[in-house]
């Protein structure tokens, strides 16, 4: 094999990158404020959330994941224990937003697995807010 041939594969695999996902869901209740009196998200209401948290890793581990699945335990934890079936506005100092609920997620996620990459918040079931680190920008994948 030549150095020429080596050096491709070497650039193609540091391209390549395993991917997983994991969805979690909640219900909480909020209102948006700072918009017009009109608007229907200034009235208190509330969503069946969808949260995904996307991980990637060049290499898998030992076990052959990027991360167990059970290793997210603590996200479900934290989203069961801290925002399921309570009103957002009272945890938040944020406007509590999809998008912005995407990314104090994405943060807390991002503190104990570094593989984070994006994290998407769904309120209903044709609407998606994301936060993602802009290295990696085709959330789609």
């Amino acid at each position: 094999m030549s150095a020429r041939a080596t050096l491709s594969t070497q650039s193609e695999y540091n391209l390549t990158m395993y991917l997983i996902r994991k969805q979690f869901s909640f219900s909480a209740s909020h209102q948006l404020v700072n918009l017009p009196a009109d608007h229907p998200c200034t009235r208190l209401h509330g969503h069946n959330y969808i949260v995904e948290i996307v991980l990637r890793a060049g290499q898998v581990d030992a076990r052959g994941f990027v991360v167990d699945y059970l290793d997210l335990k603590p996200f479900k934890t934290y989203i069961d224990d801290e925002i399921d079936h309570r009103h957002l506005n009272d945890l938040f100092d944020f406007q509590t937003s999809a998008e912005n609920l995407a990314k104090h997620l994405f943060d807390w996620a991002r503190l104990r697995w570094p593989q984070v990459v994006a994290v998407r918040v769904s309120e209903t079931p044709k609407t998606w807010a994301a936060y993602w680190d802009e290295r990696y920008v085709n959330i789609d994948q």
